[in-house]
């Protein structure tokens, strides 16, 4: 066993040169294990040779639990830069072929752009100047970002509204795919391999590894892709302090993902905390289209920058999206004012109430009905609507995870999956459960 002193943990930079410095002193006591693989013991040295810059002796690739890690063989003191990755060690969309680069357009995102780099490098092979960085990104099968999930996995997170976003996500990757083919169609040297779901994985690498860290803009930085470790991200999110007494098969380097909620993490990284601070719900709400005032209240929303949508799957003629974060139970902080003002607008049965919602948006601060209604039945009653919708979403989560314990296939990757969908539900129901007894006392507080 070695012992890590302070780790570190850092946000990327703006320039061409990343540099990435301690936040305190770090010291390692005996080297790390040596790598089992080929790729990870060239990596450095490869690295040193593509950058053009001196790495520290200091520095060394090895496995610890949480897999591949960068470890220190030496004390290092706060504040010192420990490396330098220049632009030409960064993979970024200016790279692409000069040929390709013309025939794509506005069709094909940044993140189109560099999976199809890799796919390119990848099918070079050994020749690849990137070989060495390529050999150590997840292979196909090994991404658990939900854009992967199977049929079968993905109705485990029918509940939640990552279903509906993951559905989303692969309509786009589709669409930018069938962009790339088009544009590409005479260049068969590079279409006639490229696969959709060898387009959806390289898309999946890039999703969950690029920064927005240069002015070229999304980059994929070779040794800081290595040292990402998932499992680090619930290391730091347990603790109120950045600087960390950590003993044991830890890593120097921790890098933090940033406050997400389990749906994001699961959507965009492929893994959950088993209890997530960051947690939130979206929660949909519609406005019926066989409502008398349904013109007028759609007018109104809209004029007050409150848009909404046409719903074309339900009798809603119009929907809204809105986040509930977990609620305070004394000032029912968390819970998203524009929610309540649609529910109050929604609760509306006369031109007048509407008429005189828009003219206390113009007295106060010009936010439509974001002030409780002046009437107290009508308060209770818009709020209750919200409870309606709440209690139905609480039932549809504890339904859902009760069938998960049901599901039992013996393969490591429907279960693990089955893990993340547990996760992300009890996060969401946590955030459920807050909101319904704020709701409740509210709306009990009204009516006494």
């Amino acid at each position: 066993m070695w012992l890590v002193g302070r780790s570190t943990f850092f946000s990327l930079p703006r320039p061409a040169v990343v540099s990435i410095r301690t936040l305190s002193s770090i010291s390692l006591s005996r080297e790390p294990p040596p790598c089992a693989a080929f790729d990870d013991a060239e990596f450095l040295p490869w690295l040193r040779r593509k950058s053009g810059v001196e790495i520290s002796s200091s520095l060394k690739i090895g496995r610890s639990e949480y897999g591949r890690s960068l470890f220190a063989s030496r004390f290092i003191e706060g504040g010192e830069c420990i490396l330098k990755i220049p632009h030409n060690a960064q993979i970024t969309p200016d790279k692409i072929f000069p040929r390709f680069n013309s025939l794509l357009g506005d069709n094909v995102s940044d993140i189109g752009r560099l999976a199809l780099i890799l796919l390119s490098e990848e099918k070079l092979g050994l020749a690849s100047d990137w070989a060495p960085y390529i050999a150590c990104l997840p292979q196909m099968g090994k991404l658990h970002c939900t854009i992967f999930w199977n049929k079968q996995e993905m109705e485990l997170l029918r509940s939640s509204s990552v279903f509906h976003e993951s559905v989303q996500n692969r309509n786009c990757i589709k669409k930018e795919f069938l962009a790339l083919i088009s544009a590409l169609k005479d260049f068969t040297e590079m279409t006639g391999s490229l696969e959709l779901e060898k387009f959806m994985h390289a898309y999946g690498v890039v999703g969950s590894r690029a920064w927005d860290a240069t002015k070229q803009g999304l980059s994929l930085i070779s040794l800081i892709m290595m040292v990402i470790l998932k499992h680090v991200y619930s290391v730091m999110m347990t603790k109120r302090s950045q600087r960390l007494l950590l003993t044991g098969t830890m890593p120097l380097v921790l890098i933090s993902y940033g406050k997400f909620s389990n749906a994001t993490l699961l959507l965009d990284f492929g893994f959950t905390l088993p209890y997530n601070p960051y947690d939130q719900v979206q929660l949909c709400v519609g406005l019926p289209q066989y409502d008398p005032l349904f013109s007028n209240k759609v007018e109104l929303l809209h004029r007050h920058n409150m848009p909404t949508t046409s719903d074309t799957t339900g009798p809603d003629g119009a929907r809204s999206s809105f986040t509930i974060k977990a609620v305070r139970s004394t000032d029912g902080r968390g819970f998203p004012p524009p929610l309540r003002a649609f529910a109050r607008v929604l609760s509306a049965t006369t031109c007048q109430e509407l008429e005189n919602m828009a003219a206390e948006a113009v007295k106060r601060d010009g936010r439509l009905a974001r002030f409780p209604l002046g009437d107290k039945n009508k308060e209770v009653i818009s709020h209750r609507f919200l409870l309606s919708k709440i209690t139905d979403l609480i039932e549809e989560h504890i339904s859902a995870i009760s069938l998960l314990d049901t599901k039992c296939i013996g393969c490591y990757q429907f279960l693990h999956r089955r893990k993340l969908a547990k996760d992300l539900l009890n996060g969401e129901l946590r955030i459920l459960h807050s909101a319904a007894s704020w709701l409740t006392h509210y709306c009990s507080t009204l009516s006494a």
